[in-house]
Parts: structure tokens; C-alpha cells; sequence
């Protein structure tokens, strides 16, 4: 079943089961940098899905373990802001949620944007495939309380591409990416300017000044792609600015 292999199938990497136990792991590789309460409620959500699985094995997923694993990474964000200093560590962990974030925004939208031509184009989304979009999200509300309850899809693309207060959207995402990289270069002693930086400043300043219509009337797929694209370059700029980078580098001269 296509939900079991989403949720819990530990061969798929990209499942909830999969990325709860990379998430637990990583976090017991850094334990002495996490707070006590940050590594309990990774845990627990850990030993959670573990228990979620088996009841979903005997019969069959629920809504109530969605609910469950979204209820359980919403706790951890949560204590992780609460508890966690916010240094340097706290800044890498915002760069790397964001960036994230951003991707998964824009690969959402591609696979929700029609652009109706060909033979084999797929049928455009209905409302209520736009309502599920932004279910997914956690951002229905934010939506309603902008837009009202009506659901357009040309409103619901400017709001998760372009709102600057969504928590989901791709240029809330860039913003928080770029004040990041920013912090992680203070509190390292980089000067500030580094490859990472221009190149989360650039994304951010293009977001500011671009418009809804002029993604819509243009080629769509090509501007979501190209912003997972300016991701990629994102996170490996950080990867070898700050992880991988050469050991002379390190020493002072």
C-alpha cells in the first residue's frame, strides 16, 4: 500500500520511519550539543512511529498516525527553539530546516502546477486538490485569513512561493536561509560576503521583486526548478564553507 511504503517502510529513505531514524541518529551523534529536552522528544518520537508501525502492520495506517508523527516533529521544533542556545548550532539547524523547506515548497508546486499542454498533460487540480495542498502545508488557515476561504490556485501559488509571513512559503524560507548564513558567519568569525551567502541573498532579493502572474504567464516549472536548484547550491556552499572545507583554511596564518 502506497501510505505504508510513505510512512513506515525503512528501505525507502524518503519515509517517515526512514528520515524519524536519521533524524535520531544524528542527534545522538550530537548529543552534548542538544538540550536533554530535545533528545527526549526525538526519541520518543522515534519509539512512536517504531509503536505506529506495528499497529499500522496489523491493521493497516490511520489518520491518527499522521496526525501523530506531525504532532511529535511540531514538539521537537518547538523545544528546539525553546531550549537549544541560539548559536551557532541553533543557526545551522535553521539553515538546514529552511533550505529544506524551500525544496519541498517548490517540488509541491511543481507537481501541482498544470500547464495544460500536450496530448498527455494531466487534468488542472480542483478545489479541493488546492485545499489538500495547503492541508499539507499547515498553511490553510494562514491562506483564509489573506485570501478568505476562497481557494484559487493562482492565490495558492503566490502564497506558498511568494508570502513573506507564511512559515511554508519559498520566500519566507529564503529570508530565514540568508539571516542565518549571516549569524553562522558572525559567530565563526568569517567575514561576511562568502559564496553561501550572495548566493541565499540573490534567491531572497529575487522572491522580493518577483510576481505571481509573472511566474503563471511564463514557464512555472522552470522557476520552481531553478529555485531547488539555487538550493542545491545553497547547502553546498555551507557544505564546504563550514563542513569540508580545506584544514589550512582553519589554521591562523
Amino acid at each position: 500500500m502506497l501510505v505504508d511504503v510513505a510512512l513506515f517502510d525503512a528501505s525507502n529513505t524518503n519515509s517517515v520511519a526512514a528520515c524519524v531514524t536519521a533524524a535520531r541518529e544524528n542527534a545522538r551523534q550530537v548529543r552534548d550539543e542538544i538540550s536533554s529536552d530535545m533528545w527526549e522528544q526525538i526519541n520518543a518520537l522515534f519509539l512512536r512511529v517504531r509503536h505506529l508501525s506495528t499497529e499500522a502492520a496489523a491493521r493497516g495506517p490511520s489518520s491518527y498516525a499522521t496526525r501523530a508523527v506531525i504532532d511529535g516533529v511540531h514538539l521537537v521544533e518547538g523545544i528546539t527553539d525553546a531550549t537549544m542556545g541560539h548559536g551557532e548550532g541553533w543557526q545551522y539547524l535553521q539553515a538546514g530546516r529552511f533550505v529544506e523547506r524551500a525544496v519541498a515548497t517548490a517540488t509541491l508546486l511543481d507537481a501541482c502546477v498544470v500547464d495544460g499542454t500536450g496530448p498527455d498533460a494531466a487534468p488542472p487540480l480542483d478545489r479541493a486538490d488546492w485545499v489538500a495542498v495547503l492541508r499539507s502545508c499547515t498553511a490553510l488557515e494562514g491562506y483564509c485569513r489573506q485570501y478568505t476561504a476562497d481557494v484559487r490556485p493562482e492565490r495558492v501559488v503566490e502564497f506558498l512561493l511568494l508570502n513573506a509571513e507564511c512559515p511554508r512559503s519559498i520566500r519566507f524560507a529564503a529570508t530565514r536561509v540568508e539571516a542565518a548564513l549571516h549569524a553562522l558567519a558572525r559567530h565563526s568569525g568569517r567575514p561576511s560576503g562568502a559564496r553561501a551567502e550572495r548566493l541565499a541573498g540573490r534567491l531572497r532579493a529575487t522572491l522580493d521583486y518577483t510576481l505571481v502572474d509573472e511566474v503563471l504567464g511564463g514557464d512555472p516549472h522552470a522557476y520552481v526548478g531553478g529555485i531547488s536548484r539555487q538550493c542545491a547550491q545553497i547547502h553546498l556552499a555551507l557544505y564546504q564553507a563550514y563542513v569540508a572545507y580545506p584544514i589550512e583554511s582553519a589554521l591562523p596564518a
